[in-house]
């Protein structure tokens, strides 16, 4: 298996000048944002990422998450890899200080959690639930629940989960059946949750699980849910833990990818009732857990793209070693990589991935522009926009994925298929991520019906308005071409745009056969206009006497690659909406 080693110069590059990075060190409170520290910063998480998180990467696959005597159990290595990235804060970075976190933005600490998903996914999912977690509560729980639990959780001593699936309700969240019955000062929780990322581990002292429920006389529906905290040990005032709560982990799922991740299926009160407290008011508890939920999709919208590094840096280093064949223009020996349509792949897997990290740094901007910002109309239209985003990038960043880990396996032909060479896992492991935290679909739909019509597209325009400013504003000769193409492609997220708005009475039905077609327009697009953008920066970097010249001229040939091999995807989707898929309601059940 290959060595993973940070792109610590093209995230560097992202973060300074395609994200408006400038704007939120002035606004942030935080002293640290200095580029001194934040290069250590990097450049630390790039070590901690490679040396021992990697390294673990076929160990957890191959060995997995196992239950004995009712007990998880983690891979060989675990425990210390958790040991050296809770002690080293971690865990904290993007949390807020007033419970002992770091207080980083999430654009800084969305790039270390590229760089950890990018090294071992399978571990990263913990951090992903942990900070999640502590947000929900934090922003909804009563203050004495955050001072309990917080500290705890921000320093990574204990972990948290997301208790949403059960057997019957998939994505349906509708249909929860797990009850919480008043008793004193908390309620007792019985029923079964099932798909619970780390629901339990060795690695750990306590777990604090964030559960719905309905309570007894909760309205049916998603409006009767409720949000409560059930620790796995219970905890005294003084914030020493106690006896056992009433859960336990019944079984772990056997996957296709993640195998390292125990994913559990939870029983709670199994005997008198497992002990948990309320977060926020009652049958609010779908609204407090999307907290955590829109922070997961935009973590797992990263997974795509920290997937599409790991199997691209994969499938170079194999293409660089393996002779097969003698290319055009080459001699006996040469190694693949010099075969036209293996470097053709390559660039794909590069200007592929270099797009979906652009738009999901650009999308953590966002939200820390729209936390920082003290104008109301202005913190509105930052989130608005960020909330805009979070569907594309939760959606077309891991279906890119899925496509980018496949072309890994294909760069690596016969061998790719055996599972010793390690391409495989990369994309059994991102076969979830279009599935988990709401499907594609989910995404789409959200995308079309709540992000772009429920404002009637206001969000939409005032982007796309933006984004067609910057793109004109380029001056560069050798790129007018390219940037032809960008004004091109924007103009077709405005005509998908205009006829979802008219078929929005007429036709609801077809705007969700063609959702995930819309959204994927705009991903096509905002990925071109952010690798446009990159090379006129780029071009003008290459003036400077420390110019980083391979590194540029690459960013350069990548963004022409991508707009003219790979934005093209955006007219057929647009060809796809303005068609309306009818045929699918041209058959009935039976001949499906």
């Amino acid at each position: 298996m290959s060595e993973y080693n940070a792109p610590l110069d093209d995230i560097k590059f992202v973060v300074k000048h395609l994200v408006d990075f400038a704007k939120i060190q002035e606004k942030s409170a935080n002293d640290n944002l200095d580029w001194d520290v934040l290069d250590a910063v990097l450049e630390e998480a790039a070590k901690l990422s490679k040396n021992v998180l990697a390294p673990l990467n076929m160990v957890g696959d191959t060995q997995g998450s196992r239950i004995e005597d009712g007990k998880v159990i983690t891979p060989d290595g675990w425990k210390e890899a958790y040991k050296a990235v809770t002690e080293g804060g971690w865990i904290g970075l993007g949390c807020s200080e007033e419970f002992g976190g770091q207080g980083f933005p999430e654009t800084i600490a969305g790039t270390v959690s590229e760089m950890f998903q990018s090294a071992n996914l399978a571990f990263s999912l913990w951090p992903l639930l942990n900070q999640g977690g502590g947000n929900a509560i934090e922003n909804h729980a009563s203050q004495g629940l955050k001072d309990l639990y917080l500290p705890k959780m921000f320093s990574g001593e204990w972990t948290g989960t997301m208790n949403l699936t059960e057997p019957q309700a998939g994505s349906d969240l509708a249909a929860v059946r797990t009850k919480a019955v008043p008793n004193g000062d908390h309620y007792l929780i019985s029923g079964s949750k099932i798909f619970i990322s780390y629901g339990d581990h060795d690695m750990a002292d306590n777990i604090v699980h964030l559960v719905l429920a309905r309570t007894p006389d909760a309205p049916e529906g998603v409006r009767g849910i409720s949000l409560f905290i059930v620790p796995k040990i219970l905890v005294n005032e003084d914030g020493s833990l106690g006896q056992p709560n009433d859960l336990r982990a019944v079984s772990l799922e056997h996957k296709m990818g993640i195998h390292a991740s125990p994913t559990c299926v939870m029983a709670y009160g199994d005997n008198d009732g497992a002990v948990g407290y309320l977060v926020g008011e009652e049958n609010r508890g779908l609204e407090y857990m999307f907290v955590m939920m829109n922070r997961a999709r935009f973590e797992v919208g990263m997974q795509g793209v920290s997937l599409s590094e790991r199997a691209y840096q994969h499938a170079l280093a194999y293409a660089k070693d393996r002779a097969q064949g003698v290319p055009f223009n080459g001699k006996p020996g040469d190694p693949i990589i010099k075969h036209p349509d293996v470097r053709r792949l390559l660039m794909h897997m590069k200007s592929q991935t270099q797009a979906m990290r652009a738009l999901t740094y650009l999308g953590g901007a966002l939200l820390d522009l729209a936390h920082l910002e003290s104008n109301e109309t202005r913190q509105k239209d930052y989130q608005g926009e960020a909330e805009f985003l979070t569907p594309i990038i939760k959606a077309w960043c891991t279906e890119r994925g899925q496509e980018m880990t496949s072309l890994g396996v294909q760069i690596h032909g016969g061998l790719g298929f055996i599972e010793e060479t390690g391409a495989a896992q990369y994309y059994r492991d991102a076969r979830i991520t279009t599935i988990y935290e709401g499907t594609t679909a989910i995404q789409a739909n959200d995308f079309a019906f709540r992000k772009t019509l429920r404002d009637e597209g206001a969000t939409a325009r005032r982007l796309l308005s933006k984004w067609e400013g910057e793109v004109k504003a380029i001056s560069d000769p050798a790129l007018q071409v390219n940037k032809e193409k960008v004004l091109t492609s924007l103009g077709y997220c405005a005509t998908a745009l205009d006829l979802l708005k008219k078929r929005a009475a007429a036709n609801p039905a077809q705007i969700a056969s063609t959702a995930v077609a819309y959204l994927d327009i705009w991903g096509y697009t905002i990925g071109a206009y952010l690798m446009v953008k990159s090379a006129a920066i780029a071009q003008q970097e290459l003036t400077a006497a420390d110019a980083n010249k391979p590194f540029l001229t690459a960013k350069i040939a990548c963004a022409d690659f991508y707009i003219t091999h790979i934005l093209p995807q955006a007219e057929a989707n647009l060809s796809i909406v303005m068609d309306g898929v009818d045929a699918i309601w041209g058959l009935s059940d039976d001949q499906f």
